[in-house]
């Protein structure tokens, strides 16, 4: 399994996208309050769209309750202040649960949570002038990452839909 855990979220489009991209991902998502929003806000459901019914998500009340249940599970933190690049990390076992924990737009991961697992922080490259990305774009730049590693195992890697040959058989519509 492969798990995002956002860390005390602030903007409902951020968190819609992210359901989005884990629906579409096969991916459980995991918050930890207390949020600043409603999970039923339009922005939310604008950014979600209509997979915000079919994400699998579940809602901590704050961080306490939150490691209870994560204490023992390999998390792997996304900061700015880390060293190691996700890209350097072997998240390539199917058979290993990895999570990926995310901050908070404004303030990231407080730092006591980052510094009690330095080993497992990564970092995003970027220029030195940048401060952060995208909350939902670092969502889907580490677990694309991660997913490649795992050969994207049980996603689809053809069109499924429309056909897995498509393009080569419509040409009334062009």
């Amino acid at each position: 399994m492969v798990g995002i855990i956002l860390y005390r979220p602030e903007k409902p489009a951020n968190v819609g996208n992210i359901m989005r991209t884990c629906m579409a991902s096969e991916t459980k998502l995991f918050i930890i309050g207390p949020l600043s929003f409603s999970l039923t806000t339009k922005e939310l459901k604008r950014a979600g769209m209509d997979y915000i019914k079919e994400s699998d998500f579940t809602l901590y009340e704050d961080y306490e309750h939150f490691i209870k249940d994560f204490k023992d599970k390999n998390i792997y933190y996304v900061t700015r202040y880390s060293n190691k690049v996700y890209s350097s990390f072997d998240f390539s076992s199917v058979e290993k649960d990895v999570y990926f924990m995310f901050g908070r737009e404004s303030t990231g991961i407080p730092h006591d949570i980052l510094r009690e697992n330095i080993d497992k922080c990564l970092r995003i490259p970027m220029t030195i002038s940048a401060r952060s990305l995208n909350l939902s774009n670092s969502v889907a730049i580490v677990l694309y990452e991660c997913l490649r590693q795992r050969n994207f195992f049980g996603l689809a890697t053809y069109e499924t839909i429309k056909g897995e040959d498509f393009l080569e058989k419509d040409t009334k519509n062009d």
